[in-house]
């Protein structure tokens, strides 16, 4: 898992340059030059969905997920363990959902493909797709910990 860890990483610096780079192309095509990029913006708009979908698995390993840990630490011990065993199910089940949902959509949709950048549907759904499916198997993992353990994670948000 290290090394899928590390790659998504790297992906989402790669998107997170081509989030930055795309505006300022723009605007220098369009300031200098006097041409605008065509799609731009729905370029961009896409490097920044998938850079979301794509970073959300690694935000929830390092910890850096919103959490009420106020509240589930004035919960003993067993009732924190069932909290976050509940939570880590329910999680799987939308995340494992949602992954389906998108599997079965790109399947209806091969011969689609986006407005403006003429996008195969399938590459436009992939973040989506790739994204819930790595976040499906962190809390998968996330889940065994917890239950393996007998106990609720003592781990703090963190800030990543």
């Amino acid at each position: 898992m290290k090394f899928v860890r590390r790659a998504l990483v790297a992906l989402c610096l790669v998107l997170l340059a081509a989030l930055i780079a795309t505006p300022s192309l723009q605007i220098v095509m369009r300031g200098v030059f006097n041409v605008p990029m065509a799609g731009a913006e729905e370029l961009a708009r896409y490097f920044l969905i998938s850079l979301t979908l794509m970073g959300a698995a690694y935000v929830t390993h390092s910890g850096g997920q919103i959490r009420m840990e106020e509240f589930a630490a004035m919960l003993p011990a067993r009732g924190r363990f069932g909290l976050q065993v509940f939570i880590d199910l329910c999680s799987v089940m939308m995340f494992g959902l949602i992954t389906a949902a998108s599997v079965i959509s790109i399947g209806q949709n091969l011969d689609n493909q986006t407005a403006t950048l003429e996008m195969p549907y399938w590459l436009f759904m992939a973040p989506l797709t790739l994204g819930m499916a790595l976040l499906t198997l962190e809390y998968v993992l996330q889940l065994r910990r917890t239950l393996r353990q007998g106990r609720a994670s003592d781990k703090q948000t963190t800030l990543a």
